[in-house]
C-alpha cells in the first residue's frame, strides 16, 4: 500500500481509501523526468479493457482536469477542460460523476446524464452565488466538460465546448485503422455553431463576432456550450463586479451559453478498437487520423503520454524551435507556446463488454494532477 501511496502521489487525492484503486500496470502514475510539467499513468486496467492517462501544464495554475471512475455499472470517464481558473473543472471533477451516481441506479440512459449535468451546473451556480461578494470573478471561470460512459454494450457520449472524443476502428481485416470523432465540439468557429446561436438569438446582430480572425460569442468566448460561465448566462453576475473585459454592454434576457450537453449513444462494435479523449489542446497541435495512428502504430503502453509527447513537438515545430527547449519553459510563460493539455486512451476489451464480465475486482477510480 506504500508503493501504491508513492505511485499516485503525483495525481493529488485520486481516492480517499487506497485499496479502492485498481492499480495494474508497468508504470505507475508519475511525472516525466524530463519535463517537470508532464505527468502520466501509462498502463493500467478498468472494467473493459486497458487505459493510458497523460496530463501537461502550461498554466500558471493547471485549468484541465480529469478522472476515470470503473466498476461494476461500467466506466465513467471524464475531460474537463477550464477557462478563466480552474474552479469549474476541479467543482465538475469534484462532483459530475457523484451526480451521474446519484442519478443511474443501474440504468444508463440520456436522462440519467443530461441529469447529472444539470444539477452539476446548479451546484456550480451556487457555489458563485455563495462567493459573489467575496470572489465575483468566479461568475467568469467554465468549463468545458466531455464525458463518456460505457455501460453493457453501449457508449455513451456526452460534450459541452470543444473538447473531443475520437474513435479508432479497424477497417474490416485489411490491419487499417480509421479515425471517426464521436463528439460534437460547440465553439463559434464552427459555421454551424454561428448559424445554432443566430437561431437562438435573432434579435441580437452581436451574439457572434469576430474578432482578429476568431470567431467568439459576444466578441468574448470561443464556446457556446459549458459549466459555469454564469455571467453569460445570469443577468445578476454581469455588472461592475467582474471585469470589464468580460462585461456585457446589454441585459442578458436569457442565457447566452448553456450547460445542456450533446449526448449520442454508439453500441459498441467488435472493430471499434481504442476511444482517445483529450481537451482541446492536443487537438490544436495533431489531427483526428494523426492521433489514431500514433495509438495504433505503439504499444498500448504510453499511449496518452505518447500523444502529447506529439502534440508538444508539433507546438514546438510551429514555432521554430526545439522540442528539447519547450520541455524547459515555465509554467505561464509555456501557455504561450500551448495549452494544457489531458489525455484517456481506452483501449476495449471486446470478449469483456459482450459477457458484462468486471475485469477489476475492486472499483477503480483515478484523478489526474489536481494540485500543481
Amino acid at each position: 500500500m506504500n508503493l501504491l501511496s508513492l505511485c499516485w502521489k503525483p495525481f493529488g487525492h485520486a481516492t480517499e481509501n487506497l485499496s479502492s484503486v485498481g492499480v495494474i500496470g508497468t508504470t505507475c502514475g508519475g511525472k516525466d523526468t524530463k519535463d517537470s510539467l508532464l505527468w502520466f499513468y501509462d498502463y493500467g486496467k478498468y472494467a473493459s479493457g486497458e487505459f493510458s492517462m497523460a496530463v501537461v501544464q502550461a498554466n500558471q495554475v493547471l485549468e484541465d482536469q480529469s478522472q476515470i471512475e470503473s466498476g461494476p455499472f461500467g466506466t465513467f470517464v471524464g475531460i474537463y477542460d477550464g477557462h478563466g481558473g480552474p474552479d469549474a473543472a476541479r467543482y465538475v471533477c469534484d462532483n459530475l460523476f457523484r451526480r451521474f451516481q446519484d442519478e443511474q441506479r443501474g440504468v444508463v440512459t440520456r436522462e440519467t446524464i443530461l441529469n447529472a449535468f444539470r444539477r452539476t451546473e446548479e451546484g456550480f451556480t451556487a457555489v458563485v452565488s455563495d462567493l459573489w461578494n467575496t470572489r465575483p470573478q468566479i461568475a467568469t471561470v467554465g468549463t468545458c466538460c466531455l464525458v463518456g460512459v460505457i455501460h453493457e454494450q453501449t457508449l455513451y457520449i456526452a460534450s459541452l465546448g470543444d473538447s473531443r472524443a475520437v474513435l479508432g476502428k479497424k477497417v474490416g481485416n485489411t490491419g487499417e485503422i480509421a479515425a471517426i470523432q464521436l463528439s460534437t465540439e460547440h465553439n463559434a468557429n464552427l459555421e454551424d455553431i454561428r448559424q445554432e446561436l443566430r437561431d437562438m438569438h435573432p434579435n441580437d446582430p452581436q451574439i457572434v463576432v469576430q474578432r482578429h480572425g476568431v470567431w467568439r460569442v459576444k466578441g468574448i468566448i470561443q464556446v457556446s456550450r459549458s459549466i459555469g460561465d454564469v455571467y453569460m448566462k445570469h443577468a445578476q453576475y454581469n455588472n461592475e463586479r467582474i471585469n470589464a473585459k468580460f462585461r456585457l454592454p446589454e441585459p442578458i434576457n436569457k442565457p447566452i451559453l448553456t450547460a445542456v450537453p450533446t449526448i449520442i449513444a454508439h453500441p459498441l462494435h467488435q472493430n471499434d478498437s481504442f476511444l482517445i479523449f483529450a481537451s482541446d489542446g492536443l487537438w490544436e497541435h495533431l489531427t483526428n487520423d494523426k492521433a489514431v495512428e500514433i495509438v495504433h502504430n505503439h504499444p498500448r503502453a504510453g499511449s496518452a503520454k505518447r500523444l502529447v509527447k506529439a502534440a508538444l513537438q508539433e507546438a514546438a515545430r510551429k514555432r521554430e524551435m526545439r522540442y528539447s527547449d519547450l520541455r524547459k519553459i515555465d509554467k505561464k510563460v509555456r501557455r504561450h507556446f500551448h495549452d494544457d493539455i489531458s489525455v484517456i486512451v481506452l483501449f476495449f476489451n471486446h470478449d469483456l463488454i459482450s459477457t458484462s464480465n468486471v475485469l477489476l475486482d475492486q472499483p477503480l477510480s483515478v484523478r489526474s494532477a489536481l494540485d500543481h
